[in-house]
């Protein structure tokens, strides 16, 4: 069955008031066992409960990454729990009280370590206003340092919209206006939506509707809104997701087993734009699945929707003219929410949905009311024991005569109207949100004809041993930023990264530096005065080919992982003195190839392990203790977190991400598996007839998966098995990497050319001059601006790269 799989998230049901959440990875709709009151059991689909099968209740303290305070039913008594697999936790608790207690009982991580903010137990319990006014991240969107869509996930994420609550699912806009076109052309204006206006008014004959609503309202027992529905609700989100595991399910279950009227199922992209620009009760924001899930839009399951009344059979949707299929669908609006023109007006739109045009004087103004039961505040449930017995916050709400309290009827009514109409996202700022900096005051560069010179310097090191491993680990925050190398002697050098190339305002830029060379050798290299405590001895085994999957070098560049040893070990090495500071073993046969994820900022990662027994070991790198594995008494005997399974062959390649919670790993004969990082088989990517020996996988956290096969074949397949393009190129390539984004892909090989692809369709973009040696490995600098190259020769090779200069609206527009 076709499930969501983009990253791992959670599954809940509810018991006994409380939530229970699972390692799923999509979310259950809330689903209460037990009555509150009663203790009567109610009875739960069993189709619903297959999607708990992995419920449990153990989790490892050590693997809390952030704790966040959440609302359930807009009461504030929920925890929200992230872990270092990426899967997310979720509870409901009786009252604020117990999740004080919580939190303290729960260890000091704060809300994590990526937006800026302490990690202490006081921000699990901040405000989502606090916790907007306290962090980085409207300065780093500004700065264009994050994407939009990272920020509109981190608006999300603070203001309690979470994928575990189909009531609470994150909202985002719709950009474009034009789904008719054959042809879409994202540098028109009249092809975006006017973001400073919420959906409803966008059509001036709606807004007047709308406007009259309010303005004649005569409903004593509620005040006036403009619109009786929310751009956010759980049967939208479902209705959304209606073709896809387990939202299929869940419909079905809240439906009589029935999927809805065919005329009012999501068929047609095109559709649902002008209904919600035409009627009256259809003001649906979008998911963020429209910008990253491609299977959305795909019946493959084969359900029955019916015929619409057009005699139309309801299969797959109906994609846009411009869209010839689904990845280009959600590619290109993807491309439409990083534009430009989205870029400098996104700010009035976040002012609507989490900002000063929310609630008030303002909104009114705006058209922007909806139901007084959506916002947070219009209940206030905190100080009755009695679940049934609760405080009236509003003169709207229904008393009884006798207690003044309400009444037992009008409860059920009121958590039915928060639980099915919507709940507004909690408010993050009471002042207009500031615009985005423009692209040209930022990144000047960006938007000049002559183009910097492409070579920026080689660096020759007296040894001619060819540099097979490069790690670019250059941010400025670090003890020592660096690109380190290692040659196939295994001689290793860390070579001082110097930050010559950087945004105007950005951290750590200097003017000063700008004529500098951003790569000095290791004095230690460039002396001979202590190649001693850079050159690792330890015998390999004689059958191992010295190549850049044989080394790992930790985010801070102080230690080496090393595998391809005769006992069947991966061994870490101190880059400061080249000694031995621990040997991992696990596996039955030599380890063949190593792979780390991307780093926490206390350093903790992912290692993986592949061997020649055809298994992958997954490991945890402790940053704190610098080890493999969590305790430092234990380090001579650590446990993998993990063994991966599969394989028939030895295991030659491999790629882990964090971020989507999956490895992707490479036999010698075939086939590359994709495992969770729970250890769980999903499944194999099976390339065309010609794809069948792997050497190199390169995942994104955007879920582009690279997959380069001997004799210079690639194939690019989606994140959930999907062969998107293929191509073959003259050249042996030694080493691929893809940009943060995921967009652009870059090759080097036998040839000695440096090449840039467009990922999705492998159209080639920029072929950098050739260099007189081979490339044998290859990585980029934190900001994506140099690329440095290994080259077969002994020397590393520094190229100006900027991924924007590839980009359409630099290219039509400058």
């Amino acid at each position: 069955m076709q499930t969501a799989t983009k990253e791992a998230r959670a599954v809940a049901v509810g018991f006994k008031g409380h939530m229970l959440w699972s390692r799923f990875s999509t979310p259950l709709l809330a689903v209460s066992l037990m009555k509150v009151k009663t203790g009567d059991a109610l009875s739960v689909c069993s189709c619903v409960l297959a999607y708990t099968e992995g419920l449990h209740g153990k989790w490892m303290f050590s693997e809390i990454r952030a704790v966040f305070s959440r609302r359930y039913l807009l009461q504030n008594t929920a925890l929200e729990v992230f872990m270092a697999n990426r899967t997310s936790v979720m509870f409901n608790f009786p009252d604020q009280a117990t999740v004080k207690k919580v939190v303290y009982s729960l260890p000091r991580v704060g809300v994590g370590t990526s937006y800026g903010l302490p990690q202490a137990r006081r921000i699990s319990l901040a405000t989502p206003r606090q916790l907007y006014k306290s962090s980085n991240m409207t300065q780093r969107w500004q700065r264009r340092e994050i994407s939009n869509f990272e920020y509109l996930m981190f608006l999300n994420t603070i203001a309690g919209r979470t994928y575990n609550d189909l009531n609470q699912y994150p909202v985002f806009p719709w950009v474009l206006t034009n789904y008719d076109s054959e042809e879409l052309d994202l540098t028109l204006p009249g092809n975006f939506r006017d973001l400073s206006k919420p959906i409803g008014a966008l059509n001036p004959k709606r807004a007047v509707f709308y406007a009259e609503r309010y303005e004649t309202w005569e409903d004593d027992q509620s005040p006036p809104y403009h619109y009786n529905t929310h751009y956010s609700t759980a049967t939208s989100t479902l209705s959304w997701l209606v073709r896809i595991e387990p939202f299929t399910t869940f419909f079905l279950n809240a439906n009589d087993g029935k999927f809805d009227h065919p005329n009012r199922t999501f068929s047609s992209v095109a559709r649902s734009w002008r209904t919600s620009q035409r009627d009256t009760s259809d003001v649906k924001e979008l998911i963020p699945e429209f910008y990253y899930l491609p299977e959305m839009f795909v019946n493959s399951n084969g359900y029955n929707l019916g015929v619409r009344e057009d005699e139309v059979v309801v299969n797959d949707v109906d994609l846009p003219p411009w869209a010839k299929k689904p990845e280009d669908f959600v590619r290109i609006n993807r491309m439409a929410l990083e534009s430009e023109f989205v870029s400098c007006q996104l700010h009035q739109w976040i002012d609507l949905i989490f900002g000063y045009k929310q609630r008030g004087p303002e909104a009114v103004r705006a058209l922007n009311v909806f139901h007084y039961l959506t916002y947070e505040g219009s209940v206030n449930l905190d100080s009755i024991t009695d679940p049934v017995l609760r405080e009236i916050p509003e003169a709207y709400f229904i008393r009884d005569p006798h207690t003044f309290l309400l009444t037992k009827d009008f409860i059920k009514a009121m958590e039915a109207q928060i639980q099915n109409f919507g709940q507004t996202p909690s408010q993050l700022l009471i002042e207009p949100h500031p615009p985005r900096s423009s692209a040209m005051h930022l990144s000047p560069l960006m938007f000049k004809d002559q183009m910097q010179q492409d070579v920026i310097m080689v660096l020759k090191f007296p040894s001619n041993s060819p540099v097979t491993h490069v790690a670019a680990n250059t941010l400025p925050h670090l003890t020592i930023p660096a690109v380190v190398t290692v040659t196939c002697s295994r001689l290793f050098a860390v070579n001082r990264w110097h930050n010559t190339v950087g945004l105007r305002g950005a951290p750590g830029y200097s003017l000063d530096q700008a004529h500098h060379l951003p790569i000095e050798m290791d004095p230690l290299i460039a002396n001979n005065s202590g190649v001693n405590k850079r050159q690792i001895t330890d015998l390999v085994d004689q059958s191992i080919q010295i190549n850049a999957h044989c080394f790992v070098v930790t985010a801070d560049n102080r230690y080496i992982l090393i595998c391809g040893f005769w006992d069947k070990s991966f061994r870490v090495y101190s880059t400061e003195t080249g000694k031995l500071t621990q040997i991992v073993f696990g596996h039955w046969d030599v380890v063949t190839c190593l792979a780390r994820s991307e780093s926490y900022i206390g350093g903790d990662c992912y290692i993986v392990s592949g061997s020649r027994d055809a298994t992958l070991l997954l490991w945890y790198w402790s940053g704190r203790h610098h080890i493999i594995g969590d305790n430092p008494n234990s380090s001579d005997y650590p446990a993998p977190r993990a063994v991966l399974t599969g394989h028939d062959h030895e295991v030659v390649c491999v790629s882990v991400c964090a971020e989507l919670g999956l490895v992707i790993s490479g036999a010698k004969e075939g086939p590359c598996l994709v495992h969770t990082i729970t250890g769980d088989l999903l499944r194999a990517l099976e390339g065309p007839e010609n794809c069948l020996f792997p050497r190199l996988i390169s995942v994104s956290s955007e879920g582009h998966c690279i997959i380069y096969y001997e004799r210079g074949r690639f194939s690019n397949f989606s994140i959930n098995g999907k062969l998107l393009a293929q191509m073959e190129i003259n050249d042996s390539t030694r080493a691929i990497l893809l940009s943060s984004d995921g967009q652009n892909l870059v090759t080097g090989g036998d040839n000695g050319v440096v090449e840039v692809w467009q990922a999705c369709d492998f159209k080639q973009l920029y072929i950098y001059p050739g260099c007189d040696a081979g490339i044998r490995a290859m990585d980029l600098s934190h900001d994506q601006r140099t690329l440095i190259t290994g080259m077969a020769s002994g020397s590393i090779v520094a190229f100006n790269i900027d991924f924007n200069r590839w980009h359409y609206e630099h290219q039509n527009r400058y």
